[in-house]
């Protein structure tokens, strides 16, 4: 007699038979959960960024401050300088109109080159090739196997190297300086290293590339 159902004794279900050259959702779920690990744990929560975005730039300022836990930014440099970093990539992301995501994938990567820098010592060619390596998993490609991994489009790509050439790696000696010396060594060669070190980088732009060096 028939098993009405499609249940076999025990109560169980018979798997489903995957057609040869498909994937699994089960794989598909843990290739999605590997390429979500590329620019993870998220820098802002969704909520914070809701936030961030539901005040003016004044309001932008405060709560960044009070999301890094920065307590001393009118006597320490180093807080000064960082707190500009997040709060300007911010503003920066807000005239792009991005969504909530782009806005998460956005800071976590500004974050993620800084963490580069200070604990893992990146140098500037590094650094850059780490972006090109990122930039091809959450930005435009041919080759992306889903199109919702695909986050930014080619322009808002090439705007997002845009600002990291003029807000981060122009200046990178710079934030080096700011990590690896002293408190007195940051106040006496801030000025004369944005001196020496403002100049411009030349950093390729995207096109469908798979990176950037």
């Amino acid at each position: 007699m028939a098993l009405s159902g499609g249940t076999i004794p025990g109560g169980t279900t018979p798997a489903a038979l995957t057609p040869v050259g498909t994937s699994t959702e089960s794989e598909r779920d843990d290739e999605f959960q590997e390429h979500e690990k590329i620019l993870s744990p998220d820098f802002l929560s969704v909520a914070e960024i809701t936030e961030l975005l539901a005040v003016d730039v004044d309001g932008v300022q405060r709560k960044l401050e009070t999301f890094l836990n920065f307590k001393n930014i009118k006597t320490c440099l180093k807080e000064a300088i960082l707190l500009d970093y997040y709060v300007s990539g911010f503003l920066w992301a807000r005239g792009m109109d991005f969504s909530i995501v782009q806005y998460s994938q956005f800071m976590t990567l500004l974050d993620m080159l800084l963490h580069n820098l200070k604990t893992l010592h990146m140098s500037l060619e590094d650094s850059l090739k780490w972006l090109g390596e990122v930039m091809a998993e959450i930005g435009p490609s041919h080759l992306q196997k889903n199109e919702k991994w695909n986050i930014f489009d080619i322009k808002q790509a090439n705007a997002i190297i845009d600002y990291l050439k003029i807000s981060l790696f122009q200046h990178y000696k710079l934030y080096e300086f700011l990590f690896f010396s002293t408190r007195e060594e940051i106040v006496i060669g801030t000025e004369s290293l944005e001196a020496s070190y403002g100049k411009q980088t030349d950093i390729p732009r995207q096109e469908n590339r798979h990176h950037l060096m």
